[in-house]
């Protein structure tokens, strides 16, 4: 066997993503407490938790904001990121996984793959992150194991390879069986895990599973077919290695099941993020940009420095910034240039990050994550690198807000300590918004839901000592064109003395059902020339921030300059950039507009004999009931609904259902609303 001397061949840095209420937190305290790093398990319902250490969090019982902790397990360095598994807290998954080579995806035994679970697998797919499957919760009643991967199947559509059989189920789950190893583990009470050989009872079952394991891997995997038809089997070293490769490809996704709750399970999940999951040098290097061109940076200490912000936490004595670094050293003192802001900074000092705890270091290397002291202006998504190898790194995407609440101060003397307070909290969450209303003059905050504005207020009071007035939330509406128009002719003719303004712009408008904007020319006989082309569509972006139905952001439209005409003397880039604008906009009031509002997928878990009271009330909140089915004595009950309508839900869904009944949602995107226009 190759030894791999390469200290990053140790290191892996993964995220742990799920659904609210999968079990995620739990399964990061048990991990922490498997390797020795605490030596108590944090309970989420006793508010004891490592990674939930704010105190919206453990007054809440749900993860908030992505907490990194760092652990070590059979030699190996574990950088281990909590993520929200709410959908108002999703560009905090969105942020991690930008900065992570792989991760443990947490699915609860009972509900299988649940909204946010499709959600952050989704962001996942997009970010390229190789993940593990954890079925958590096997000790519940109606926990299934089998139920939870053909909805793995079924739902996320990768191919599962379970690698476990439980023995026993719900309240006698004890242990699994090892399908790559053929041996049984349990879990006394003491916690202590115990290997022996496969009970009789489960040895046939055993083998027919582990049968099923080798040919789906076969199927998979050129080496172990190869193996398999020459011997009829897979010995446990290609299994291993086949699972490996097919992990980190994105062939497959390797299945373990557990109870985090009751410590069973943890130690094989180690095992296999350290057998499958990526290490820094497993991933391709980094991609990056300078002045157009683009480079790669490899994973190497030796290398020019390079490094992501992926998050900023502002304290009462200072900025906390977290930091991935994809290359090179980074040492206390040294001086790195922040690509996206365009100035120096100079690093204080480095922590090796455990929650709210904190470990100096004298250097970080390439592959590791850890915050950082010192950095005045980084912002999440800055790139940080040597001043002479200048590099800048994607950085994560920021979703639009979708929710706004109107902010004012109670004190009037506290007007200039709101405003600070409100660009703290945006410095360390991009998602939130902070804008002045051009016709009330209020200050709005937006972001993605109404728990997420919540918090961010309740930070300001909590933190800052600040108490504000919060008016109603209010949903961003979008518009949109459902009947366009042709051959618009739009004139913009200025003079005033001096040079004149002339642009002639000649404009067809339809929907576009892709959504966003799409801009075309078919202009011939370079009656508007390239460079002014570029100037009318420039015009017409800028057209697209305020419909004519309410002030709306403008979406869905396809533009087309079919002619045009110039002035020798007075046509510019500004006159035909002016043009397009004006000319949109006077396309936009001939077109017929249809308003649209942000729609959520809802899913209502309640008692059966509650159901037909949450059927009528999703109907009043104009819903559309997509789904129902009975799951462990409850019914589970999917709808569209409009997200303005959702506003106290929570609280008339507790009142309907004796405090029994859950609901979580999920962003589908806009759909047509009522004519009325809403107020802006």
């Amino acid at each position: 066997m190759r030894i791999n001397h390469n200290p990053l061949a140790v290191v892996r840095n993964l995220g742990i993503l799920a659904h609210v209420d999968a079990g995620k937190t739990t399964v990061t305290e048990r991990i922490l407490f498997a390797t020795g790093t605490t030596y108590k398990r944090g309970e989420v319902h006793d508010g004891t938790t490592v990674t939930d250490f704010d105190p919206q969090e453990r007054d809440r019982g749900i993860t908030i904001f992505a907490a990194a902790v760092s652990c070590a397990w059979d030699g190996h360095r574990i950088n281990l990121i909590d993520t929200p598994g709410h959908v108002d807290f999703a560009d905090e998954v969105e942020r991690a996984l930008r900065v992570l080579d792989g991760a443990v995806a947490v699915f609860d035994a009972v509900a299988g793959v649940e909204p946010q679970s499709e959600s952050v697998w989704r962001q996942a797919d997009r970010h390229g992150v190789p993940r593990i499957a954890f079925v958590n919760k096997m000790d519940r009643s109606g926990a299934d194991l089998d139920a939870a991967v053909a909805s793995i199947r079924e739902r996320l559509h990768p191919a599962p390879l379970v690698v476990q059989l439980p023995i026993g189920s719900e309240d006698t789950f004890t242990g699994v069986v090892d399908l790559v190893r053929l041996r049984a583990l349990r879990w006394a009470d003491g916690d202590a895990v115990e290997e022996a050989p496969v009970p009789d009872d489960l040895r046939d079952e055993a083998l027919a599973r582990r049968r099923a394991l080798e040919e789906a891997v076969a199927e998979l995997h050129p080496g172990a077919l190869e193996e398999f038809c020459d011997t009829g089997t897979l010995d446990e070293r290609t299994l291993s290695s086949a699972l490996r490769d097919l992990t980190r490809d994105g062939d497959g996704v390797v299945v373990l099941c557990g109870s985090a709750y009751r410590n069973r399970g943890v130690e094989p999940l180690l095992d296999a993020v350290v057998a499958y999951l990526p290490s820094p040098l497993d991933v391709l290097p980094v991609r990056g940009t300078h002045e157009g061109e683009e480079r790669e940076r490899p994973a190497d200490p030796a290398a020019p420095p390079a490094a992501l912000v992926f998050k900023v936490h502002a304290t009462p004595t200072g900025r906390l910034t977290y930091l991935r670094i994809y290359s090179g050293t980074i040492e206390k003192g040294d001086t790195l240039w922040d690509a996206s802001a365009r100035r120096t900074e100079r690093i204080g000092r480095i922590l090796r990050v455990q929650a709210d705890r904190h470990a100096p270091l004298d250097r970080a290397v390439a592959g590791d994550i850890v915050a950082v002291v010192g950095l005045k202006s980084a912002r999440a998504g800055s790139t940080l690198c040597a001043p002479d190898a200048p590099l800048v790194l994607e950085p994560p995407g920021v979703p639009e807000p979708v929710v706004s609440v109107a902010v004012e101060s109670r004190r009037a003397g506290d007007t200039d300590r709101l405003a600070s307070g409100l660009a703290r909290l945006t410095e360390e969450d991009p998602s939130l918004v902070v804008r002045t209303d051009p016709e009330t003059g209020q200050t709005v905050l937006s972001g993605m839901g109404e728990l997420h504005l919540e918090v961010a207020v309740e930070k300001l009071r909590r933190e800052l000592g600040l108490e504000a007035n919060v008016g109603r939330p209010r949903v961003s509406y979008r518009e949109t064109v459902g009947r366009g128009v042709s051959g618009l002719v739009f004139r913009h003719v200025k003079q005033d003395g001096g040079a004149g303004q002339f642009a002639h712009v000649v404009l067809d408008v339809e929907p576009y059902e892709e959504g966003g904007f799409d801009f075309r020319s078919a202009v011939v006989g370079g009656r508007v020339p390239q460079e002014y082309v570029r100037a009318v569509e420039a015009g017409c972006r800028d057209a697209l921030t305020e419909g004519p139905l309410g002030g709306h952001p403008v979406t869905g439209l396809r533009v087309t300059l079919t002619d045009g005409a110039t002035h020798v003397k007075d046509s510019s880039d500004t006159a035909f950039r002016t043009a397009g604008r004006l000319g949109l906009r006077t396309a936009l009031r001939a077109c017929a507009m249809v308003l649209l509002e942000p729609v959520v997928e809802v899913t209502v878990t309640v008692p059966e004999d509650a159901v037909g009271g949450v059927l009528g009330d999703l109907a009043a909140r104009r819903g559309r009931v997509t789904g129902s089915v009975t799951r462990a004595g409850a019914a589970v009950v999917t709808a569209t609904v409009p997200l303005a309508e959702l506003f106290g839900y929570a609280t008339r869904l507790r009142s309907r259902t004796q405090g029994r009944g859950t609901f979580t949602t999920r962003p589908t995107g806009y759909a047509p609303a009522p004519v009325a226009t809403p107020a802006r």
